[in-house]
């Protein structure tokens, strides 16, 4: 059929560009190759102690059927939910009724604050004696959403800032009932960089480019970021969790610095265990010296991520694959922390700043 040499020649011509077209078509999202690295090391796929999840979420808990929930909970080893989308009045008092008369030493709820008309006459009475109400009704604490500081206006239109001073009673309350304040502020701060290939959340950003911030969407993450911290310097007798590290593992010397200056802040590992899974010695150093303010989180409730955790916590497994290529195209390392690093990040510091846990859940 290819009977002249320059027929042949344009055949061969074409056939190349053809393979050179469709390598060209593989994008960045679909590359994801398997590893050919063998390395000693297993998934672990049970927790080696039971442990409490400092943040969950079930946010049908008034009426949800929990029986499957813990079904997969006993399969992890997790001993305690806390669910911080407890909400508040009855949709609390719902939650709390249902976690009675199912599972009572199972979930805890966390209490959230409406930040909606702020700067209206008596808000910010109102705000506390419901937050009040809500903890004599069960909640063990109250979580607060990203949403204050990035989306909540006051009434002139302007933003609430995290460290408004019209805020100060809410977070001087918590103190005095002895409960903590676990919160989310901004988001990762490649998340206000350029959208270019240097941005190390560049995936993540094509993927959901709603995430994408700036210096005027809603502030610089900075601002954010210094608010969440004065408030903290502001209320030493109350107690924050500042959740996802803060933000911070991927630079925990600065976290380290926080650390120091503030000691009534803990942290916990929710949605960041990729940045330690990276740098396992110094992320081990790190959880040596703060192992006394470090606590279990995961966020979502997705029973088949929780592994990833496990092993980067308790394995000295090396190159691993981490549960979600947008968030960390790089491999995990195990940290290996000593048993009893694990005891108090898997339940031993909860216990001590959450109010009313069943303690007989866990061993000595």
């Amino acid at each position: 059929m290819l009977s002249s040499p320059r027929t042949k020649i344009l055949f061969l011509l074409v056939f190349a560009f053809s393979l050179t077209s469709f390598a060209q078509e593989l994008s960045f999202e679909e590359y994801n190759p398997e590893s050919t690295l063998v390395v000693p090391g297993e998934p672990i796929l049970r927790a080696k102690y039971p442990f409490i999840d400092i943040h969950g979420h079930q946010r049908n808990m008034p009426d949800q059927d929990l029986t499957p929930v813990i079904a997969a909970m006993d399969t992890l080893n997790l001993a305690i939910m806390i669910n911080l989308s407890g909400r508040s009045g009855a949709q609390l008092q719902k939650s709390v009724k249902n976690i009675a008369d199912h599972y009572p030493n199972r979930f805890v709820v966390f209490a959230n604050v409406d930040f909606e008309g702020v700067g209206s006459p008596n808000w910010t009475e109102n705000a506390v004696a419901q937050l009040e109400r809500d903890i004599k009704n069960g909640a063990r604490g109250l979580k607060i959403y990203k949403s204050l500081g990035m989306r909540y206006k006051d009434t002139n239109g302007k933003r609430v800032a995290i460290n408004d001073p019209r805020l100060d009673p809410i977070w001087a309350k918590c103190g005095e009932m002895g409960v903590p304040v676990l919160i989310h502020a901004a988001d990762p701060k490649s998340f206000w960089e350029s959208f270019d290939a240097e941005n190390e959340r560049w995936l993540e950003l094509k993927t959901h480019p709603r995430r994408k911030r700036g210096d005027d969407n809603p502030a610089p993450w900075e601002t954010i970021i210094g608010e969440q911290h004065d408030m903290f310097r502001k209320h030493p007798n109350t107690t924050f969790i500042n959740a996802h590290f803060g933000w911070y593992a991927n630079n925990l010397g600065a976290l380290s610095r926080l650390m120091d200056e503030i000691p009534n802040m803990y942290v916990e590992i929710a949605a960041i265990i990729a940045e330690l899974g990276r740098q396992p010695r110094n992320a081990r150093a790190f959880f040596e010296k703060y192992q006394d303010r470090i606590l279990f989180g995961k966020d979502s409730w997705k029973p088949e991520e929780f592994p990833t955790y496990f092993r980067v916590l308790e394995s000295d497994d090396e190159y691993f694959p981490y549960h979600k290529k947008y968030h960390a195209f790089w491999a995990m390392y195990g940290m290996d922390l000593s048993d009893e690093i694990l005891k108090k990040v898997y339940y031993k510091n909860a216990l001590k700043i959450v109010p009313g846990l069943d303690k007989s859940l866990f061993p000595e």
